[in-house]
């Protein structure tokens, strides 16, 4: 295919691609059917958006997206312990993982049972000392005080700290991959067990725990009684499925928007304080829960104490919720400079061992457990590879990897740990864990590239700059930017659309921050366009742009609303450029 505006090569050494003969000509068909603008037409053209589906796309109604409860097995059976037990007000604890999605399915049930009346144990183990998902003594201590034990966000793998659990019925909702074999769980509600169709596979834990008590919801109603309002609950499922990075398709996508509505309304007064603290005086966009609002959740997790996020998003107190949000801001301040260190150290180590594997991958010793997932994730977006972080401490490695979109790196990890190659690893397709013996992290990061390449990991050229359209600098409007977010929420497996703009004129080019890029273009026809480029003088971007001379150049980037002192004006994220 030829390269979008001829650029073979951008200041960042990019190729540009753009959209197919065919493509353009189902987007025009598109925007001749339904009147829609032609940009959005392409974007909908280019999710599989048939013209007479083009309405229900734009406006998606949870009611038609969401799918039976009954559908995933076991959820019948988890329904109705859960309700015995809130019938019987019996004891009840909830085990949650450390991050988000963990942090957010915990808060739905402790939420729920608020609601009915009936307080809840959480438990959340420690990264460190205890590692991820249940564990035998853990168990057993909540056994013995408790009559029903819910594992969210982890425990499908967790054999033996289930069955540590004497005297206790446990319920298992979960998403990550699934073994051969269950655990001895009263019920294990999972999407990725081995013997689901794996239609639900892209739910996060939470939208899984958010499904059971809709089932819960509705059993009740069959008994003549009613539940909580469940679609108040869903700004926690909207924050868990961005965080977790699942795929904002489907039901997914459903879920998001409602639960940024709900998130706009402030009542929930954890996430409010959350706001407060991160200065987000607006509406929150899916953006928002991925940048802004999830690290500080995860912050606890990842080097403080790890029930923090799931205590702010539970509770009702909102004493309690302005001091969580200000530990968590804290302690996501302390992440970042943690990050950054290992951040600079895993990118130059993987740089050294090259970049164009199907696997790009890094370890060190001493570097923080709380942070190598977040480092791996730094990794995957600058060099479009899966990625695996390790922090190495006493001849054993605790490692995270994320991946990239077709490539499962879950069931990969789970094949290694078979293998014997790793001590134990799992996940689900866009994320994974693992521990490994120090020795072994060479022969063992050497399998899963081939393992990731067979899959097709590496195939795509790290340097190709998807572009979806050229638009002209008067085209972008705040008219044109809100009829392309009803597209939306953009994110894992949506990415908002990509802009290019040929032949610009730099108007203004200024450096703001330590690193930032602000710059004004325009075609020469109308007013100028402003732009931002985030860390564009940590690569070529800056000092580039900054000396142009006068020389006209394309730009690449994203739309978005830029609000400043009470006024709104669009601008350009800028990614790349290139010489006209």
């Amino acid at each position: 295919m030829t390269a979008f505006l001829g650029v073979e090569a951008s200041l960042t050494g990019r190729r540009w691609t753009g959209p197919s003969v065919e493509a353009e000509r189902l987007s025009e068909a598109m925007a001749q059917q339904t009147g829609l603008p032609l940009p959005l037409a392409r974007l909908l053209a280019a999710r599989g958006v048939a013209p007479e589906e083009a309405g229900r796309f734009l406006d998606p109604q949870i009611r038609d997206l969401l799918p039976d409860p009954r559908g995933l097995r076991d959820m019948e059976r988890a329904a109705r312990r859960f309700l015995d037990a809130v019938r019987a007000r019996q004891r009840i604890a909830v085990f949650a993982d450390y991050d988000v999605d963990g942090g957010a399915s915990a808060a739905l049930l402790l939420t729920w049972l608020r609601d009915m009346g009936l307080p809840a144990t959480l438990y959340i183990p420690d990264r460190i000392d205890e590692g991820y998902g249940p564990n035998a003594p853990a168990m057993a201590g909540l056994a013995a005080e408790h009559d029903l034990i819910i594992c969210v966000d982890c425990g499908t793998l967790s054999h033996d700290a289930i069955a540590a659990a004497e005297g206790a019925d446990v319920l298992v909702l979960d998403h990550h991959l699934g073994g051969e074999t269950l655990p001895p769980a009263l019920a294990v509600v999972n999407p990725n067990r081995q013997d689901e169709s794996g239609d639900l596979g892209h739910l996060c834990a939470a939208a899984v725990v958010f499904l059971m008590l809709v089932e819960a919801n509705r059993q009740m109603r069959e008994a003549g009684a009613s539940g909580p309002d469940l679609m108040a609950m869903l700004d926690l499922v909207a924050l868990a499925t961005v965080a977790d990075v699942a795929p904002l398709v489907g039901v997914n996508r459903a879920l998001v928007r409602q639960g940024l509505k709900i998130m706009a309304r402030r009542e929930r007064i954890g996430l409010a304080a959350l706001a407060d603290v991160a200065r987000l005086d607006r509406a929150p966009t899916a953006y928002h829960l991925g940048y802004v609002l999830g690290p500080r959740v995860n912050a606890g997790g990842r080097i403080g104490a790890p029930d923090l996020g799931a205590r702010l998003l539970a509770t009702a107190d909102p004493h309690e919720a302005a001091a969580l949000a200000e530990r968590l801001e804290v302690l996501n301040a302390e992440r970042r400079e943690i990050e950054n260190r290992v951040r600079d150290a895993a990118l130059q180590q993987a740089e050294e061992r090259g970049l164009d594997a199907p696997l790009v991958w890094a370890a060190g010793e001493g570097w923080h457990p709380g942070v190598v997932g977040i480092v791996a994730a730094r990794l995957k977006e600058a060099t479009h590879r899966p990625a695996i972080v390790i922090g190495l401490d006493g001849g054993i490695g605790k490692g995270s990897g994320r991946s990239v979109e077709g490539v499962d790196l879950g069931a990969a990890i789970q094949r290694l740990a078979g293998e014997g190659l790793l001590l134990k690893g799992g996940g689900h397709r866009m994320a994974a864990g693992l521990t490994v013996e120090g020795d072994r992290i060479e022969a063992a990061m050497a399998r899963l590239a081939d393992l990731l390449a067979r899959q097709g990991a590496g195939a795509a050229g790290p340097r190709d700059l998807r572009i979806d359209t050229l638009l002209m600098p008067s085209a972008a409007t705040p008219e044109l930017l809100e009829r392309i977010e009803a597209a939306g929420p953009f994110g894992q497996a949506a990415p908002a659309p990509r802009f290019a703009f040929a032949g610009m004129a730099i108007t203004q080019c200024r450096r703001v921050g330590e690193n930032h890029l602000k710059i004004g273009l325009s075609d020469g026809s109308g007013p100028a366009l402003d732009g931002i480029a985030f860390g564009a003088f940590d690569g070529p971007l800056g000092p580039r742009l900054t000396e142009h001379g006068g020389r006209r150049f394309h730009l690449a980037g994203r739309l978005e609303l830029n609000h400043w002192q009470g006024r709104t004006r669009v601008q350009l994220r800028l990614e790349d450029a290139a010489e006209a």
